[in-house]
């Protein structure tokens, strides 16, 4: 018995009345993200691509923060004698910390992220391990 057959049987619908269904079991196409093999598997879904955006956020964050001081190279001879020279470092500066706090979290977020993954991998296989157990019977809780 697969695990949307379960959680029918035990939560299904009583007499006639709404039924709840696990969308990520869900066999029709209109939404469920089940597909074919009926089993909720989070490590391959939401937190691992998470943890793949971080990453390359990281990397373009790092990417445009180096690209700030080519970018400024030359400024001082050609902006010599302006009063907004000594404005225009301190806000370069101020941005290649902040770039560079930016890319630490994300380094930080993607490690998480791929931990909270794996996580969830092993939850979802204690989880069919412990359904292996029960008898799923062939009718719903007597008691509803």
């Amino acid at each position: 018995m697969s695990y949307s057959e379960r959680w029918q049987e035990l939560f299904g619908p009583i007499d006639g009345g709404p039924a709840m269904k696990l969308a990520s079991t869900a066999p029709d196409s209109g939404g469920g993200g089940g597909g074919g093999n009926m089993d909720l598997k989070h490590s391959k879904g939401p937190w691992t691509s998470a943890s793949g955006t971080a990453g390359d956020l990281r990397t373009s964050t790092e990417t445009s923060r180096s690209a700030l001081g080519p970018g400024h190279e030359g400024i001082d001879s050609g902006a010599a004698g302006l009063s907004s020279l000594a404005t225009l470092k301190t806000v370069l500066t101020s941005w290649e910390e902040r770039l560079q706090s930016v890319r630490d979290e994300c380094e930080q977020l993607k490690g998480t992220l791929l931990k909270v993954a794996k996580e969830m991998g092993e939850t979802d296989a204690a989880v069919d391990a412990s359904f292996k157990g029960v008898d799923g019977g062939s009718k719903a809780d007597e008691k509803r």
